[in-house]
């Protein structure tokens, strides 16, 4: 009886993940959001469902702070604090995030290089949870840009040659 009821369950989130693949690949820019490496339709759905269509944000850094990512100080009076993120956001959409910059910095090469820049430069290095942060808000700003601009993923645009140049004297 477990079995059949397995077999019945993982039918139906077939059929459910074949209903979601069509209804993303309506929304334009979406297949554009695809084309980067190691991402793929259930981190795109999540994103578009997080936040809804594109064109009603003016810049990526609204969806930073839509997210919660966005930085803030811990400071009262003389005392400064340290720097952490808001967490004033959609939670569900940081957790996003945060797993496919996770996989992104471990497949991606473009992405694992700006995580080990971040995390190796000699100008105040980050620890490795903050770089993952970086590197969301980073993710963020490319499927801004592609979804958008309905523009597939061009590896060599990713780091730009502001930080190319950086990368190249931190070697």
């Amino acid at each position: 009886m477990c079995l059949e009821q397995y077999t019945m369950l993982s039918r139906q989130l077939d059929q459910l993940m074949e209903l979601v693949e069509a209804l993303v690949r309506q929304i334009p820019g979406a297949e554009a959001m695809m084309s980067i490496p190691c991402v793929k339709l259930t981190t795109v759905a999540g994103f578009l469902a997080e936040v809804g269509d594109l064109s009603d944000y003016d810049h990526s850094q609204q969806i930073v702070r839509h997210a919660g990512l966005s930085l803030r100080e811990n400071s009262s009076g003389d005392r400064k604090g340290e720097t952490t993120i808001s967490k004033r956001g959609r939670r569900r959409l940081r957790a996003l995030l945060y797993r496919a910059a996770l996989t992104l910095v471990a497949k991606n090469p473009e992405f694992r290089s700006l995580h080990l820049y971040f995390t190796t430069r000699r100008d105040n290095p980050l620890k490795k949870k903050q770089s993952m942060i970086a590197v969301c808000n980073k993710l963020i700003r490319v499927l801004f840009e592609l979804g958008r601009k309905k523009k597939y993923y061009d590896s060599s645009k990713v780091l730009g040659p502001h930080r190319e140049a950086q990368m190249q004297t931190a070697v």
